[in-house]
């Protein structure tokens, strides 16, 4: 191999390890950053509906699971796909869901971002578990709810479930 040639790969090897750890501890500098929220006001409002939600979800009360969806919902699921269905999305939870999973938050998880003349975002984890194997062990998985405000009223127009 030429000098030069050699020269140039163990710069960018350098180069390559010395940004990897500074990849590295900014990751972790973000990961040890406790989260405050930006408004204490929308996340509280936003705590206390997901928790209106996910208890009409766990007692399978549809009418109130209903009327937390816009029309025009987005259901995103890592494993299940797009669904742009509102009523689509209520009758897959009535089938499977109502009476078989609980859903369960993990505290302290969740943060919530205003969107300016929009809403909110709220990120969290929570786990389910699975009425029918109640020995079944539930790992927790990230969830994404965007809210929207309509004249002071808070809608879920979309869902970002990952397991």
């Amino acid at each position: 191999m030429n000098p030069k040639k050699f020269k140039s790969i163990f710069i960018l090897i350098i180069l390559l390890i010395t940004s990897f750890g500074y990849s590295q501890e900014t990751y972790k500098d973000i990961l040890e950053t406790a989260y405050i929220p930006i408004d204490k006001d929308v996340y509280d409002i936003i705590v206390a509906k997901d928790k209106e939600y996910f208890d009409a979800y766990n007692t399978c009360d549809m009418k109130t699971q209903a009327s937390l969806y816009t029309e025009n919902l987005e259901f995103f699921h890592d494993k299940g796909g797009l669904s742009t269905s509102k009523q689509d999305v209520l009758t897959a939870i009535e089938e499977n869901i109502c009476g078989k999973v609980t859903r369960t938050l993990i505290e302290g998880s969740i943060e919530v971002y205003p969107i300016k003349d929009y809403g909110a975002i709220e990120i969290g984890y929570h786990k389910f578990y699975n009425n029918q194997e109640p020995n079944a062990k539930s790992k927790a998985s990230k969830f994404i709810m965007v809210w929207k405000k309509e004249d002071e009223k808070w809608f879920i127009s979309k869902v970002i479930s990952l397991h």
